[in-house]
Parts: C-alpha cells; sequence; structure tokens
C-alpha cells in the first residue's frame, strides 16, 4: 500500500504522524511524507527562500526517521507550489492509494482551512482520501471503525479497504446502512407526515429491504478481515450524511469509511456531496474510498 502523508508545520500534521505509527499497514506499505513551501514572493528570496526550504527538509525528514524507527518505509519530500496542486500531483507520480491530510482546529476554523486544502484534495483526488482529527479515545489501542454502506459499487470498495487492512486485536467495525425516506413532491408539500404515516410505509418497507442488502453485501466481504463486526440500520427522513455523523458520535467511533460515491445519476451525486460533508463535519478521523 502506497500512502501519502501532506505535512505542515501544525499539530494536525503531528495528528496524522501519531496515526500512521499508530496503526498496522498491511506489508510492503510506503509512505511519501510531502511537505509543500509555497513559491518565494519577489521580495523573499535567495538566502531567506533556501533557508524556509531547508528547515522543511530537515522536519520532513525527521518526520520520516520517525515513522522508519517503527518499522516503516517512510521517504521524505519537499516541493514548491500551490499545496493543492502538488499534493494530487504527486499522489498521481506516486500512485498512491491513499492520501492522509490533517483537520485543522475545530469548529468554522476547521472547516475553513479543510476548504483551503482539504477539501480540493477530497474532491478530485484519483485515490483514497482520509482526513485526520485528534483520536476521540486517545488511550486505546483498537479501533471502533463506523463502514457506511449504501449497497453501491462505491460502498463494497469501502468494505474491501476495511478488509484489507490488519486491524489491531479487538477492533471493532459497525456496518452502517443509512437510507434517506423521500416523500413524494405534492403530499410533502400539502401534508404532515406525522398525521398520516401510512403513505410511507412502502416506501420504508422497500428501502429496509435495500438496506439489509446493503449490509448482508459489505458483512460477505468484511467475513476474511477477522475483525469483530456489528450492523446498525437506520431508515429515517433525515439525509444519510445526519444519520452516519449522529451514529459516528453516540458510538464513539475512531474512524468512519465509505464510499465517494453511491448509486449512479442523481444519487451519485447525492454520495458525493454525502462523503464530503461527513468529512467535513465530523469529530473523528474520516476516510473516503475510491477504486
Amino acid at each position: 500500500m502506497k500512502i501519502l502523508l501532506a505535512l505542515d508545520a501544525s499539530q494536525a500534521s503531528e495528528q496524522i504522524l501519531q496515526e500512521v505509527a499508530k496503526r498496522p499497514w498491511p506489508d510492503g506499505s510506503t509512505c511519501e511524507l510531502l511537505t509543500v513551501v509555497p513559491p518565494a514572493l519577489p521580495y523573499v528570496m535567495g538566502p531567506v527562500a533556501e533557508a524556509v526550504e531547508g528547515a522543511a527538509r530537515k522536519q520532513v525528514g525527521r518526520a520520516a526517521e520517525r515513522l522508519r524507527s517503527r518499522q516503516l518505509n517512510a521517504k521524505g519530500l519537499v516541493r514548491c507550489g500551490d499545496p493543492k496542486r502538488v499534493i494530487l500531483e504527486q499522489a498521481d507520480a506516486g500512485h498512491a492509494d491513499l492520501i492522509m491530510v490533517g483537520a485543522h482546529g475545530g469548529g468554522a476554523l476547521e472547516r475553513f482551512l479543510l476548504g483551503s486544502v482539504s477539501r480540493p484534495v477530497l474532491r478530485h483526488a484519483t485515490c483514497s482520501v482520509e482526513i485526520v482529527r485528534r483520536p476521540v479515545r486517545p488511550d486505546a489501542h483498537e479501533y471502533k471503525v463506523l463502514l457506511a454502506v449504501d449497497g453501491s459499487d462505491g460502498a463494497a470498495r469501502a468494505a474491501e479497504a476495511v478488509a484489507e487492512r490488519p486491524w489491531p486485536s479487538g477492533t471493532e467495525v459497525r456496518v452502517l446502512s443509512a437510507l434517506e425516506l423521500h416523500l413524494n413532491f405534492f403530499r410533502a408539500a400539502f401534508e404532515i407526515p406525522a398525521l398520516d404515516p401510512s403513505h410511507l410505509q412502502p416506501q420504508k418497507e422497500e428501502a429496509m429491504r435495500h438496506a439489509q442488502k446493503a449490509i448482508r453485501a459489505a458483512l460477505e466481504i468484511l467475513e476474511r478481515s477477522g475483525v469483530t463486526v456489528t450492523e446498525s440500520l437506520s431508515v429515517r427522513l433525515e439525509p444519510p450524511k445526519q444519520i452516519i455523523l449522529e451514529e459516528a458520535e453516540e458510538w464513539g467511533a475512531d474512524l468512519i469509511i465509505l464510499g465517494s460515491h453511491g448509486l449512479r445519476g442523481v444519487n451519485r451525486f447525492l454520495m458525493g456531496s454525502t462523503s464530503e460533508a461527513v468529512a467535513t463535519h465530523a469529530k473523528c478521523s474520516v476516510e473516503v474510498v475510491r477504486a
């Protein structure tokens, strides 16, 4: 597995290093640690620019040595340019399977900074992307992984990604199928569903069948993983992103994993917006898997 770590001088990058060092990876995995130095301004040239690049090389070199001390194959890289563009280019050039980028701070500030680099990387990367946050349970050695599935090819690939990882003993994977009920437009406009819930029953039964099928498909893939697997099924009027976020927080998930896109057409667009919303607003780390 080829992993690209996008690092800077922030605490968010420290979280990435801690997570990579803590987590077991498939045999033969390699880590590229990338630090991007912005282009020098016209009045910041010569010795000053060289000093900035030199400091970046030392920093990324120390980080790579830190991972090598954990028996990981790691090397540091320093590139100059726009961070989001350079990260995407390096991921393609190095045939990365996973890009790991940090979330910064919390609340509105995190969402702003996430949008400046991580969101474009999340949207445009051709490989999987993980947004790394401070651990919900810092002292835990095992993981609580929430796998969100919808029966799509993207969800199957997310389940395969979970099954392929050598998770620590005691890791638990909860498979969640969160589907949103869709009301007929005119009935939704003129009726209060709470007063006449019977018209939702056919949609709910169909959604339940689809959710159960999605969970069964994921469980078949996860059988070979050796981790403890539980199920959670939710069919509600709320958007899937809200259901996933609530489930992750209530369960205390350490990591959410989901596909980048769901079913074809409009649903594919909606799943794309769901994965981005979950990655942006979750309180734990989130990995968005691409084939």
